[in-house]
């Protein structure tokens, strides 16, 4: 039991890094650096895509190598990554070429995300790995409380000392990429090696088989409904949250908040992580008690009332710091909350013979309903204001209440029995 506590807690700590890095990080940067809403929204965006496509290419990783071996191996691929955003960030032409960089680096944690879980899955045994699921997610949100509230919070302080942005962001990065360098190592000695961790032997079918798995996502009854829903869902929430970051830091004369970044580290990166994760317990323990299709329309409602708060926070626009941290945990606890039936759904529809294949396919319309609607965000801000374009996250709400009308839910799932 030791052993396995050895190596789960920073296998997962460590897949959480990149991503929020790429997703979160690379936002409050580009704004420190005076980049515009509708660049950030449009580009930042953009970097969703590996995530999304990244079902086409796991059979690969099964096929060559080990998974011990591609997680360390991407383990030194993100560091060095991180390495090149620190020495990209202080030159004239930074964001072109942090972003690709972040390219690289998305493409990196996707690939690292399918070696994580097939090696979580082939190092414990089947009693295990239900008992490290709460395991896993708990170090993935502790990165996310890490990058969105201590390496921004850092990042802020360390502007203050040195007087320069772009220094400050780079010794965030150089620290985030020794980090990497020396998690490389100590993985390198500590993930254990099973005897059925291995490639995975080809033969003349595995094409077939491959396009085979596809074929039967897409003959489940239903599917339109199904990936109507896996799109649509999170269509406000997806715009939304582009643009949080940037509404907390703007200054007052152009309708954001005039947080500092430490403030925005603090309040949205710690406290509003830590609601969001206590909105998912909750969320999962009600559904526990009384199934998906009973909580289904008060999850919904639950994630998308408190798109409210944006918009009266765009128009009173509050000093008090105590008010905007207790809108913002609002919010995201009941984005926590009501995300948590989207989540037992994608299991739903991966029920049966290809559920680990069907479940990721299910993960790339995730990706995809996310980045298709921020791409747009930005721009939408940038011509409607704060105030205008929270109200319209509002309007946006009501494609995922006509989706979710649509869909049907197997009775008594998700239910403990």
């Amino acid at each position: 039991m030791m052993s396995v506590w050895q190596w789960i807690p920073t296998l997962y700590f460590s897949e959480g890094i990149p991503y929020v890095m790429v997703m979160t990080l690379s936002v409050v940067m580009y704004k420190n650096l005076h980049v515009s809403n509708t660049d950030i929204a449009l580009y930042t965006s953009w970097l969703y895509l590996p995530w999304v496509i990244k079902p086409l290419w796991s059979p690969l990783v099964d096929r060559s190598r080990t998974k011990r071996f591609w997680i360390i191996c991407l383990q030194f691929v993100i560091g060095a990554a991180l390495a090149l955003v620190a020495l990209t960030v202080p030159g004239t032409g930074f964001f072109r070429g942090t972003l690709a960089v972040f390219w690289l680096m998305a493409f990196s944690s996707a690939t690292h995300d399918i070696a994580a879980d097939g090696f979580y899955l082939l190092a414990l045994p089947a009693s295990q790995q239900a008992a490290f699921v709460g395991v896993r997610s708990t170090f993935y949100r502790l990165a996310m409380i890490a990058g969105q509230g201590g390496l921004v919070y850092l990042a802020g302080k360390l502007q203050v000392i040195t007087g320069d942005v772009p220094v400050a962001w780079a010794l965030v990065f150089w620290l985030i990429a020794g980090f990497f360098v020396l998690i490389g190592f100590y993985h390198l000695l500590a993930l254990p090696k099973p005897t059925s961790d291995h490639a995975v032997k080809s033969n003349s079918q595995w094409v077939v088989d491959y396009f085979s798995v596809f074929a039967a996502f897409f003959r489940k009854q239903g599917i339109g409904t199904m990936v109507g829903f896996l799109l649509l869902y999170r269509l406000a929430e997806a715009q939304l949250l582009k643009l949080v970051t940037p509404f907390l830091l703007d200054p007052r004369a152009l309708g954001g908040l005039g947080l500092t970044t430490p403030q925005v580290g603090i309040i949205y990166g710690t406290i509003g992580v830590i609601a969001l994760t206590l909105g998912g317990l909750g969320g999962g323990y009600v559904i526990s008690r009384f199934g998906l299709k009973r909580l289904l329309w008060p999850m919904i409602i639950s994630m998308h009332l408190p798109n409210l708060v944006f918009v009266l926070l765009a128009l009173l626009q509050p000093d008090n710091l105590y008010l905007i941290g207790g809108a913002l945990a609002v919010e995201q606890f009941g984005y926590g909350f009501g995300f948590t039936a989207y989540m037992l759904y994608m299991m739903m529809v991966a029920e049966g013979e290809h559920k680990t294949a069907h479940y990721a396919i299910c993960t790339g319309f995730m990706a995809l309903g996310m980045m298709l609607p921020g791409m747009a965000a930005g721009w939408i801000q940038d011509h409607l204001g704060y105030p205008n374009f929270f109200i319209w996250v509002c309007v946006a709400t009501i494609p995922s209440f006509a989706a979710t009308a649509l869909i049907k839910i197997d009775a008594g799932f998700g239910k403990k029995v």
